[in-house]
């Protein structure tokens, strides 16, 4: 045994050996998709300012490490999961650096996103001691980033797996969850019942599942199809995707008509290129191999 296999061995190895890599990636991307939704629910319940606007301390126990209320506590777990999602990123990005046979484009992507987890806790820090809406953008837009580099990272290391099925099952995915992105908006849940924390969460999870189904079809439907019109299509569904978070979450925050109506325009161009995409992976050829 060499000393380089020795020396890296207590290090990673255990784990990696127990789970795998494509396993500690996709639960890396768990841990992203958790704290995300757990920062929603704390800037939804007011909570974002709790803990007495300390950090990383909070308000209760021990040199003020625990908090003392409810909002406080929405606000300490946010942070509790945000450290472990930290620790798993950058475990990440270790194992994809060192390990043998690890895609240098999954590594890219991985070292990418620890070097903006550093700039994202800092952004969060800013969300207790300043909260002003610029900083709560950043902070948002920033997660949402570290949230496409792993999910990206998750597919390449995956895609061997994945297959036209795949492509089909996530554009379907997409069109289902899609209309639950516009029903859960203020602007149809407004007019039936409050844009409650428990509603944001869900809009909130749902924009994550859209942002992952876009991405898995996209990149499974380049490898595994031939047609260039599909291909294109596909590459249009992340386009619109995007332009449809983007709207929506501007929709929340400034109730501009015709903003609104963009991004039900788009929502709904959206959706027909979802089922469009689906009605065409079915007749497209596939790739001989996946060079």
């Amino acid at each position: 045994m060499s000393t380089d296999s020795y020396t890296s061995r207590p290090v990673l190895r255990p784990l990696i050996e127990r789970f795998g890599f494509p396993h500690l990636i996709a639960m890396t991307l768990a841990v992203v998709a958790a704290t995300i939704l757990l920062g929603v629910a704390a800037k939804a319940t007011g909570s974002g300012l709790a803990c007495e606007a300390n950090w990383p301390q909070c308000d209760a126990g021990p040199f003020n490490l625990l908090p003392a209320n409810i909002p406080s506590f929405y606000e300490w777990f946010h942070r509790f999961v945000a450290m472990f999602a930290g620790f798993a990123i950058i475990g990440s990005a270790i194992a994809a650096v060192r390990l043998p046979n690890i895609d240098k484009r999954v590594a890219a992507l991985v070292v990418a996103g620890m070097i903006l987890t550093p700039i994202q806790v800092v952004l969060g820090r800013e969300t207790v001691t300043q909260y002003t809406m610029g900083i709560l953008g950043l902070h948002f837009w920033t997660a949402v980033l570290i949230f496409v580099l792993f999910t990206v990272a998750t597919v390449l290391v995956w895609q061997s797996r994945l297959t036209s099925t795949h492509v089909t099952t996530a554009l379907g995915f997409g069109a289902i969850v899609l209309p639950f992105h516009v029903a859960l908006s203020p602007l149809v849940i407004g007019d039936i019942t409050d844009y409650s924390p428990s509603m944001q969460m869900a809009q909130y999870g749902v924009t994550l599942g859209l942002l992952a189904a876009v991405i898995v079809a996209t990149m499974v439907g380049r490898r595994r199809f031939e047609s260039n019109r599909l291909t294109g299509l596909l590459s249009a569904t992340t386009v619109l995707a995007l332009l449809v978070i983007f709207l929506g979450r501007r929709a929340v925050m400034t109730f501009n008509p015709a903003l609104d109506s963009l991004y039900l325009a788009t929502a709904a161009l959206l959706f027909v290129v979802f089922v469009v995409g689906i009605r065409q992976v079915r007749h497209a050829p596939h790739r001989s191999s996946d060079a």
